[in-house]
């Protein structure tokens, strides 16, 4: 009798494995705190991705990676955010800020703009006309309408650093001067009431990036209507050849250095020979109106004035003593009368209408007062530095 084969023994089956074994779970505060920062709300983000370290921390979960990822990106896009929002929420808040401190000026003719918002030949008014006030908002209207205001120039200022208090001032009330004799040539057009004024930034503003200077001319003593806009490009080459000179003349003359001339006689002979230079520029532009017909004979007269005063100008040029230099000075001065300007003025077809400013300073002389208003230029009316 055989023997029957040994029983064969299959392998056990492996046990079941315990509950809750495998790889350990993903958590979800990681995974949302990469979404939420970089697509919807950063700092809800940050809070999400140290909720989710915790936790994996705690249960031993999957996604620090990831959580830290979502974290880093959440901080970035919550310093972005802040910035931008410096940026752009910032200046709406001044804005709104300001509107409540002119709500009291809402009879203000025009559209409230901010004064980085004005243009050349745009025409402006200010709350109770006060172009001194350092308020950053204008109302600006057409120069058809009744106005305040009107601009000559806005343009950047070309300094990498602020310049200073006292060099911004020198520098922008010498700009605004040349812009008003460019955008306003025949100068002595001017109604006697019209004013230089500029806003250019303080140095607060400045490192809040604020580099431009709007020179304008301020009419708000009376009630004024029009622009006086008369520049190049509404006048004939002849009347912007003279006037040119002629402008850059008083440009000149209003450079003076504004003290007694016995405690500054070196700067005092550089700007006699400045002024020299100028008059003989005008000298020039006065030889070829020689040349034409309706302006030959006050051309003739003229250049004979400006040449007599050129040469008491190189003698004060020259002076070796204050008393020298204010006897040259003011034999200069008493050289050019007004009277055979207004003539060429008028055969030029220019205004012959002396201004107030302009006859003032004829009295000039060695005792320190060159007649401008104080403010570096030949022209009237205050400058104004903007907060």
């Amino acid at each position: 009798m055989s023997t029957p084969p040994p029983p064969h023994h299959w392998p056990a089956p492996p046990p079941p494995p315990p509950y809750g074994y495998g790889p350990p779970a993903l958590n979800g505060f990681a995974l949302a705190s990469l979404l939420v920062g970089l697509l919807c709300f950063p700092p809800l983000g940050i809070v999400f991705g140290i909720v989710a370290l915790v936790q994996i921390a705690k249960k031993g979960e999957r996604g620090k990676v990831l959580a830290v990822c979502g974290l880093a990106v959440s901080v970035a896009m919550t310093l972005v955010v802040v910035l931008v929002a410096e940026r752009v929420v910032s200046p709406l808040f001044d804005r709104v800020r300001a509107s409540d401190v002119l709500e009291p000026y809402e009879d203000v003719e025009g559209e409230l703009v901010d004064m980085s918002e004005l243009r050349t030949g745009d025409c402006f008014n200010t709350p109770g006309g006060d172009l001194l006030d350092e308020a950053h908002f204008a109302y600006r209207i057409a120069c058809t309408e009744v106005h305040d205001a009107e601009v000559t120039s806005a343009t950047p200022m070309s300094e990498p650093r602020f310049p200073g208090v006292e060099q911004l001032k020198q520098s922008a009330t010498e700009q605004c001067w040349r812009a008003q004799d460019s955008y306003a040539m025949d100068t002595w057009a001017l109604p006697p009431y019209a004013g230089m004024y500029y806003f250019a930034p303080s140095r607060d503003s400045w490192a809040d990036g604020d580099r431009r200077v709007v020179c304008v001319i301020g009419t708000s003593e009376q009630e004024h209507k029009g622009s006086l806009r008369k520049d190049a490009g509404m006048l004939t080459p002849e009347q912007v050849a003279f006037l040119h000179a002629a402008n850059e003349v008083d440009q000149v003359l209003g450079r003076s250095p504004g003290v007694d001339v016995a405690d500054a006689l070196g700067q005092y002979r550089s700007w006699a020979r400045d002024v020299e230079r100028a008059l003989a520029g005008e000298s020039r532009v006065l030889d070829e109106a020689k040349g034409r017909p309706q302006t030959a004979g006050p051309a003739g007269v003229q250049k004979e004035r400006v040449e007599a005063a050129r040469k008491q100008w190189l003698k004060a040029a020259a002076a070796k003593d204050p008393q020298e230099f204010g006897s040259a000075w003011d034999r200069a001065v008493a050289e050019m009368p007004f009277g055979p300007e207004k003539v060429l003025r008028g055969a030029y077809g220019l205004s012959t209408t002396v201004p107030e400013w302009l006859d003032d300073s004829e009295g000039g002389g060695a005792d320190g007062s060159d007649g401008s208003d104080g403010s570096g230029g030949p022209g009237p009316g205050p400058t104004v530095e903007a907060a």
